[in-house]
C-alpha cells in the first residue's frame, strides 16, 4: 500500500502536468494534499483554507484586465486569454461567484481586450450576426 506522500505525489503530479505551477505553489499544494489525507486517515473532517484568506486579490483589479492578458485574482497566474475555464478548473467557482468575491462589475467580461476585438471581427467577417437575425426571425413566425 502506497503512503500518504506517495499518494499526495501522485495527485499533486497529476495536477501539475495539465496547470503550470511554480515551485512553491507546487510545494504548498502537496502540503496542503498530504495534510488532507492524513486527516482522512485519521477520520477527521477536512476542511477548506478560511474564506478571509481569500478575499484579497492576488494583483490590483487595474492588472488583472489588461489588453493582451487577464490575470486570475484569486491566484495571480496570467498570461490567459479567457478566465471561465481556468476558474471551473482551478478554483471550483463561476464566473458569476467570481466577479461577487471581488466586486467586478457584471458589465465587465473575464477576458482580454483584444481577444474580445479579435472574436468580434472573426464573427463580422463571417457574417455570423445573420444566421442569428434568420433565427429570430424564424422563431417570431413560429409564435
Amino acid at each position: 500500500m502506497p503512503t500518504l506522500l506517495e499518494l499526495a505525489t501522485n495527485i499533486v503530479s497529476a495536477h501539475a502536468s495539465t496547470s503550470a505551477m511554480t515551485r512553491e505553489e507546487l510545494l504548498a499544494e502537496l502540503q496542503e494534499v498530504h495534510n488532507a489525507l492524513s486527516k482522512m486517515e485519521k477520520g477527521e473532517a477536512v476542511t477548506e483554507a478560511p474564506a478571509a484568506a481569500e478575499e484579497q486579490p492576488a494583483v490590483s483589479m487595474k492588472k488583472a484586465f489588461g489588453k493582451k492578458e487577464i490575470v486570475c485574482l484569486v491566484c495571480g497566474r496570467g498570461g490567459m486569454k479567457t478566465l471561465g475555464r481556468h476558474l471551473r478548473s482551478a478554483h471550483d467557482m463561476t464566473p458569476k461567484e467570481y466577479k461577487k468575491q471581488f466586486n467586478i462589475p457584471a458589465s465587465q467580461k473575464l477576458a482580454a481586450k483584444d481577444y474580445s476585438e479579435s472574436r468580434r471581427q472573426m464573427a463580422i467577417d463571417r457574417d455570423l450576426g445573420a444566421g442569428l437575425a434568420k433565427a429570430r426571425a424564424a422563431r417570431g413566425k413560429k409564435k
